[in-house]
């Protein structure tokens, strides 16, 4: 079944048939697809980041698998390429600066890097990789319906993006949205962007399997351990999310009180933006409701009576694939997305 919707505002430009390739460069693992404008993905591939060996290296990485993806067009060849990214991406959409979980990494032109390591001229549209997945969303998941959203990806990290009339609120400088680093607790942990009590520092993949291991102690008898067998490096949100299925109750606990920090921040972003539908996506949503029903029902108690009407949060059930699809929209864009419009 085609991914095209049905032709509307979010898809007027969907008019010639090309391929792009979307990139999603995550904390851990990096990911991209060669995308055809009518028939969605056709072809990915995935590989380690290994963003502690250094930017250079995370280039070289990229570079390596936009060239396994463009290889694999089967007759016209792609018209760009687009980067989803963590961290800070400038107006013009060529320059990550300091993305959470990678070492050494300041300032970045993957525009430049990608151009010279391709011998290539082709676009390369670098943007925030929650930008991106709500750019997805948009285009072809849960967001197709409203114009104005509120994009939350649970992942290695946390990250925020805001959809509003139909084009992404990008703030003055590109780098809006950084939900991930929304206080909580001013004295609460640190999240690796150095922000006391941010939600990242509680639902971030690595922050929330400490939490369950340490909650763990208090368990002998929990399903978790049997699913990792007795190896709590193995622990992962995933694996939390199969024990909860099978009732474990320290499981449901843990994904419930995830649930509960989600819908906190939630609140205050609701109350800051007057944006009252939200899509949540990324790896660790894959719990789907026993992240986001604690998270519904709290969510009231921390957005002021006058913006609790219509309240709605949604699991993107697309997954990864979200980000891929928005980072290939970039490049369908051109030169329309590196002037920061839809």
């Amino acid at each position: 079944m085609s991914l095209i919707p049905p032709l509307n505002f979010h898809n007027l430009l969907f008019l010639m048939a090309s391929y792009a390739v979307g990139v999603d460069l995550g904390g851990t693992n990096l990911k991209a697809a060669l995308v055809d404008r009518d028939t969605g993905i056709i072809e990915r591939a995935e590989c380690p980041t290994e963003a502690d060996q250094g930017p250079k290296h995370v280039a070289d990485q990229i570079a390596a698998i936009v060239v396994e993806m463009m290889d694999a067009a089967p007759s016209s060849p792609v018209q760009g390429i687009g980067i989803g990214a963590p961290g800070a991406v400038n107006w013009e959409r060529t320059t990550v600066s300091k993305p959470p979980n990678f070492e050494d990494w300041t300032s970045v032109n993957l525009r430049s890097a990608l151009q010279t390591r391709l011998d290539t001229s082709l676009p390369v549209i670098v943007e925030n990789d929650a930008n991106v997945a709500a750019l997805g969303s948009a285009f072809y998941g849960a967001g197709q319906d409203p114009d104005s959203f509120i994009m939350v990806t649970l992942g290695t990290g946390v990250g925020g993006g805001i959809i509003y009339q139909n084009k992404i609120f990008r703030g003055s400088t590109g780098g809006a949205a950084e939900i991930g680093h929304m206080t909580i607790d001013y004295e609460g942990p640190f999240a690796k962007s150095g922000v006391s009590g941010a939600i990242e520092g509680y639902l971030g993949q690595e922050f929330l399997t400490d939490h369950a291991r340490d909650r763990l102690i208090n368990y002998p008898d929990s399903a978790v351990r049997d699913l990792v067998d007795g190896n709590l490096d193995e622990l992962s949100p995933r694996v939390l999310y199969e024990a909860a299925t099978q009732g474990d109750d320290l499981a449901q606990d843990i994904l419930a009180w995830a649930g509960h920090k989600l819908g906190c921040v939630l609140g205050s972003a609701i109350n800051l933006l007057d944006i009252r539908t939200i899509v949540v996506g990324g790896g660790v949503s894959a719990a789907g409701d026993y992240i986001l029903a604690p998270a519904r029902d709290v969510l009231p108690r921390f957005v002021v009576p006058g913006l609790r009407d219509d309240l709605q949060i949604h699991q993107e059930e697309l997954g990864n694939e979200v980000s891929l699809l928005g980072a290939a929209r970039l490049a369908f864009e051109g030169e329309q997305a590196q002037v920061g419009s839809l």
